[in-house]
């Protein structure tokens, strides 16, 4: 539900009962993944999705169910599928399948400040996860512990002492890698499968893009990285080009030696370097501090030759072969781009196809699935 947190918090605020249905598990081709969440309140507006369409009103009417039952209502989980003997009723006709938990979440519940102060953070952009028991005895479904990126918990899962302390170090370690998951956990706390099954919800600030060179097309791909969800930086030299003005949807715009400026900021494994000044007194030593950083993309800008050029300067600066191999130069798609908002858009598919695990080619053209599925180190597996 940490998805849609800015407007289940203002329900919060705003006292309103709701119910809220989130995705725990997928299987096959699945259109949207664990912790994706749908919401209704008592008035019957609704935020949010979990299917991108499929099973939307059935997912509705769920909601609607469990605010109608009052205080009696209770979490349940459901499972939403493909059907080869009905293929357009009420399930995934893309041919996959859901499991989806319908929480109720009224005024007075002794749960409602976890929630309230988990969707609170998490509109902030602090750190913060959210473990919720899927799977497991009926008086347990829905409980909720929060986690702060200090390893510090509020609420709890309503077992054992044990369980709560052990759900906690889980969710924490889930929360420093940046995903969301399940953990399998015994009623005990023990690491023994079988007994219940915890949602663990992650949200950590948005991962940074870094646009080296204030020119035209660092413009364009300003605003696409925003589009996809980027704190977007521009970083140039020349403080005449390197102005707010010119790149008004840029979170920062900094005035620097790009690669002192790399050396000095916060990057992690999931920033995305984008290198467009195709000048070698910028990018050569730029791109020799870049490939030697653990980020997930690095990408330069230029022709072949400019590449060929920079490819031999950069082998005299040392660069091993393997250092060199990460670099995605010329950088983009080959979707023919000529303006600079095509060009970003060949960037940004570029850096979409590497996030998750993508070919980069015309769908009609494959015969892999179309939806991947995190694996365990974070990065994407075919579904």
């Amino acid at each position: 539900m940490l998805d849609i947190a800015a407007e289940l918090q203002r329900w919060v605020e705003e006292g309103r009962d709701f119910a809220v249905a989130t995705v725990v598990a997928v299987g096959g081709s699945a259109p949207r993944g664990p912790g994706a969440a749908l919401a209704v309140d008592g008035e019957g507006t609704v935020i949010g999705s979990v299917s991108g369409g499929c099973v939307e009103g059935a997912v509705y009417e769920l909601c609607v169910q469990a605010l109608a039952d009052g205080a009696d209502g209770e979490s349940v989980l459901e499972r939403f599928g493909y059907s080869d003997e009905d293929a357009f009723a009420v399930g995934l006709t893309c041919g996959g399948v859901i499991d989806i938990l319908v929480s109720p979440v009224r005024a007075h519940d002794a749960g409602r400040a976890v929630l309230g102060a988990a969707l609170a953070a998490a509109g902030r952009g602090e750190p913060v996860a959210l473990a919720r028991v899927a799977r497991g005895p009926a008086a347990l479904l829905g409980h909720a512990l929060l986690v702060r990126g200090d390893g510090t918990a509020r609420g709890t899962l309503g077992g054992h002492p044990e369980l709560d302390r052990t759900a906690a170090a889980q969710a924490h370690a889930l929360l420093e890698a940046g995903r969301t998951g399940t953990v399998e956990l015994a009623e005990d706390g023990t690491h023994c499968p079988g007994g219940l099954t915890l949602l663990v919800e992650s949200t950590v600030p948005p991962p940074r893009m870094i646009v080296f060179g204030a020119i035209d097309f660092a413009a364009a791909l300003v605003r696409a990285g925003k589009f996809l969800g980027y704190h977007v930086t521009v970083c140039d030299a020349r403080p005449v080009f390197a102005t707010a003005a010119r790149f008004p949807g840029a979170d920062e715009v900094v005035v620097d030696w790009p690669h002192r400026y790399l050396q000095s900021t916060r990057t992690d494994a999931r920033t995305v370097l984008c290198v467009l000044t195709h000048d070698p007194r910028f990018d050569v030593p730029l791109l020799t501090v870049a490939l030697r950083m653990p980020v997930a993309f690095v990408g330069a800008m230029g022709s072949r030759r400019t590449h060929d050029d920079r490819d031999k300067r950069l082998r005299e600066a040392g660069l091993s072969e393997r250092e060199l191999a990460r670099l995605r130069s010329p950088i983009g798609l080959d979707l023919g781009a000529r303006t600079p908002e095509e060009t970003a858009l060949s960037i940004a598919a570029e850096i979409v196809a590497e996030r998750r695990g993508g070919t980069g080619l015309p769908l009609t053209a494959t015969d892999t699935p179309i939806h991947r599925a995190s694996a365990p180190d974070g990065r994407t597996a075919a579904a």
